[in-house]
């Protein structure tokens, strides 16, 4: 093992790197199966949508003596969902997928559940069961990918950490609501 070079020779790298040109980031490399890679990550976009939608009505329906501040977190989850979101499809798009922004069927294609909740306690409560499904799945991604697709195994570990975020400050607005 150690007398193996550490890096391909340089004539072959270029060599392969004229060879299907038309594929973009996907080199003889990637070891993911493509097409499970896309559908999955579909499933993330799914999920990271229904999440904007159901933490924008929560911060247009907040209500009662801790609204603003609650709102406001609301506010901030759902811009960072959004962002999460567009990250997944521009990967998607390097995996010569197509982003599935389609409404119809979104719900079922997404991991998170769509629930709007009454009170402000009720809609903080299903904003964190939404995010700790999230944790999980994504961690499940995270796993699927590994080594075979390195790319997609960091976004999906930089959109989780977030979640957790999300999660831990959920829980703490919890507590200050008693």
């Amino acid at each position: 093992m150690a007398n193996q070079p550490f890096l391909t020779d340089i004539k072959t790298l270029r060599e392969r790197a004229r060879q299907h040109i038309e594929n973009g980031a996907v080199t003889e490399g990637y070891r993911a199966d493509r097409e499970t890679a896309v559908k999955i990550l579909n499933e993330a976009l799914a999920t990271e949508i229904v999440c904007v939608l159901r933490y924008k009505r929560h911060y247009y329906m907040a209500s009662g003596i801790h609204a603003e501040s609650v709102a406001a977190e609301f506010l901030q989850h759902a811009n960072d969902e959004q962002g999460h979101a567009d990250s997944i499809a521009q990967r998607i798009v390097q995996l010569q997928g197509e982003p599935n922004f389609n409404p119809e069927g979104l719900l079922m294609r997404s991991h998170a559940e769509y629930v709007e909740g009454t009170s402000l306690t009720e809609m903080i409560k299903e904003d964190l069961v939404a995010e700790r499904i999230a944790i999980d799945s994504y961690r499940e991604m995270i796993n699927y990918f590994g080594n075979d697709d390195p790319t997609s195994r960091r976004l999906m570990e930089s959109i989780l950490a977030v979640e957790e975020e999300h999660a831990d400050d959920l829980v703490s607005l919890l507590e200050k609501m008693g």
